[in-house]
């Protein structure tokens, strides 16, 4: 796909910097090179060169110059970079003058990326995995991101939809040419043995979503506990800094404090929360009420008891993983540890027994992921339309007294389904949404 015009936009970080990257791409790329540089360079050959305004009459700056002429670029389209040096004045001086040619517009959020998408050099998936990549803080977004981008989550849909093209060809062959002798007789031995492992694979495939979420929105983990039994100074050493208010009345924290961490390459997000109760006031049992909502919904509680002052919290209610942490282990001889059976026991002052507290939510974070494979859907988008695949194969697969018309248009539905994920089929509609989560410049 050709468009009218050219865009330009700065493609590395914030200014200032050692060196910045301005990007173009568009129908007359070529014709700003031999504006700016006097000839445009080889292909795909990165050469030094002297940027001057249109006028000729001014060297901007200095640097290197790449060009990749259409169709073996991002976009599809004619596209070059200049590596100039990344002073504000700098940038701003090439910036003025790129764009004072005619047809070269500032390039819209995600502009460049589209076109990628729109000339084919991506499909939806790939485009979401780039936006993930680029937002990616942890080890494990980066893999999961970086598997998305080269195209595994695409391939393992495009494969699951050339088989229900496959399928349905199979049956209207039947349906069609029912006297011919080169057409199968049965598709029930062929066709829909295959549906049924389809069935299971998208099926399966579903489940890991819950990996996936726990790998872009971080494995969260909750501390609970009775007021004063050490939640907030044992958030404080996890965050390492005095991100919770500490003191010795009852009540201090009323709302929900979050932190993140990097725990071997797993986002993990840890909740402080209010202390749990009786004859609380109406703020502090709003708050007491927030602490179990989040429970309810976190991947692992961590019920904190004061050893010196126990106060047991009552956690029927809860189905959550949970570990039992003693604190305060500075305050309490080695003899008056009693028999209670603590999971760790821990002192948010010296820090002892924490580094193992930590290891156990790491394992545990870890685990969460291991039992999904390595392909997983990344966005709820994904996750819908592939329930939507999985109802039309089971309707088509279950519904063995309907007409084979009827059981193929389900197919066919299905593959729709499936065809909305990569874009293969109808998005317009999704395209403003998802390229708007890029920066300006890719």
């Amino acid at each position: 796909m050709i468009f009218g015009e050219t865009i330009v936009a700065l493609s590395s970080g914030r200014l200032p910097a050692g060196v910045a990257v301005i990007r173009i791409s568009g129908p007359d790329t070529r014709f700003v090179l031999e504006t700016i540089c006097g000839t445009a360079p080889p292909a795909r050959k990165a050469v030094h060169r002297a940027l001057y305004s249109p006028s000729k009459k001014e060297v901007l700056d200095r640097g290197l110059v790449i060009y990749f002429p259409a169709p073996n670029s991002f976009t599809g389209e004619e596209v070059a970079e200049f590596q100039i040096h990344g002073g504000r004045a700098v940038v701003e001086a090439v910036m003025k003058s790129l764009t004072a040619i005619p047809n070269v517009r500032h390039a819209e959020a995600g502009e460049f990326t589209r076109r990628a998408f729109m000339n084919g050099k991506l499909d939806l998936v790939q485009t979401e995995a780039l936006a993930d990549l680029i937002n990616a803080e942890t080890e494990s977004q980066r893999r999961l991101a970086q598997r998305n981008a080269d195209g595994a989550q695409s391939r393992l849909y495009t494969d699951w939809r050339r088989r229900l093209i496959h399928a349905r060809a199979v049956i209207e062959a039947e349906i069609d040419f029912a006297d011919e002798s080169d057409v199968p007789g049965s598709v029930a031995d062929t066709v829909w043995a295959d549906i049924a492992d389809l069935v299971d694979e998208v099926d399966r495939h579903i489940g890991g979503f819950a990996a996936a979420e726990i790998i872009q929105d971080g494995f969260e983990v909750v501390i609970l506990g009775a007021p004063n039994a050490g939640k907030s100074s044992l958030f404080n050493a996890l965050a390492r800094r005095d991100a919770a208010i500490v003191t010795n009345e009852p009540g201090t924290t009323r709302d929900l404090l979050d932190v993140t961490l990097d725990i071997d390459g797993v986002k993990v997000v840890i909740t402080d929360t209010a202390g749990l109760r009786e004859d609380a006031g109406m703020v502090e049992t709003i708050g007491m009420e927030k602490a179990r909502e989040r429970s309810r919904n976190a991947d692992l509680v961590l019920i904190l008891e004061d050893m010196l002052n126990p106060q047991t919290v009552e956690v029927d209610w809860l189905e959550t993983s949970c570990l039992r942490v003693g604190t305060k282990l500075d305050l309490i001889a080695a003899k008056d540890l009693g028999d209670v059976n603590y999971d760790f026991r821990i002192s948010s002052l010296t820090e002892e027994g924490i580094p193992d507290l930590l290891e156990a939510i790491g394992h545990r974070a870890e685990h969460s992921l291991s039992l999904a494979g390595d392909t997983l859907p990344s966005r709820l988008r994904h996750v819908e339309l592939l329930e939507d695949t999985l109802r039309h194969l089971r309707i088509g697969q279950n519904d063995a007294v309907a007409p084979l018309e009827i059981r193929a248009e389900e197919l066919r539905l299905a593959a729709d389904a499936l065809g909305r994920i990569t874009g293969a089929i109808d998005v317009e509609d999704l395209l403003d949404v998802i390229f708007s989560q890029f920066c300006i410049g890719k």
